[in-house]
């Protein structure tokens, strides 16, 4: 994290904050956002990256969790629903010129059949897609914050054959990954 310069993948009005320990909104008008630091890092903890892993980064917002990512790993696929977000992000990438990184804008579908020794989920969600988890190599990890009520887990997901493994890890808060309202909702 030390190495990547995380004021550029933040609105440049709000670059003298990047590094305070806040969510920052990268988009008002989808919700989008860059992970608090200190999350974020004990995400990538619990994912343990290797230099051989091949990472989904799902929600990859302005691409600064792809490009720390890339430090670790072997190769990363930044994954961004808004294409506009995606395309700062590969503006981004290339800027720092990783070259065993690259952002997909779309849905996981855009990513073939490519399979994935890690995958981290960057936002909170209700439970983990099953298309997710089928992209998991054998042994493979994926690292989500469920949504419980109100608290976010950390949850370890490993796979074993046909298999899944869950491991809750800590509390801590994100925003949604997609921020659209879910299920119910308490109105008064």
């Amino acid at each position: 994290m030390g190495q990547v310069p995380r004021e550029i993948f933040v609105p440049e009005d709000r670059s003298s904050l990047a590094y305070i320990d806040a969510v920052h909104i990268l988009d008002k008008g989808t919700g989008r956002f860059l992970s608090d630091p200190t999350t974020f890092a004990r995400l990538v903890q619990l994912a343990k990256v290797g230099a051989d892993d091949r990472v989904l980064d799902v929600g990859a917002g302005t691409g600064y969790s792809t490009a720390v990512l890339a430090a670790l790993a072997r190769e990363v696929v930044g994954l961004e629903a808004d294409a506009r977000l995606a395309e700062i992000a590969q503006t981004n990438i290339s800027r720092l010129t990783p070259s065993n990184a690259q952002i997909v804008s779309g849905d996981e579908a855009g990513l073939g059949d490519a399979q994935f020794e890690v995958i981290l989920i960057e936002g909170a969600v209700d439970a983990i897609p099953d298309a997710l988890l089928k992209r998991l190599t054998d042994g493979g990890r994926l690292v989500a914050l469920i949504r419980e009520g109100g608290v976010g887990v950390a949850t370890l997901v490993q796979r074993t054959g046909d298999d899944f493994q869950r491991e809750a890890s800590f509390n801590a808060s994100l925003p949604p990954l997609d921020p659209r309202p879910s299920g119910d909702v308490f109105v008064f």
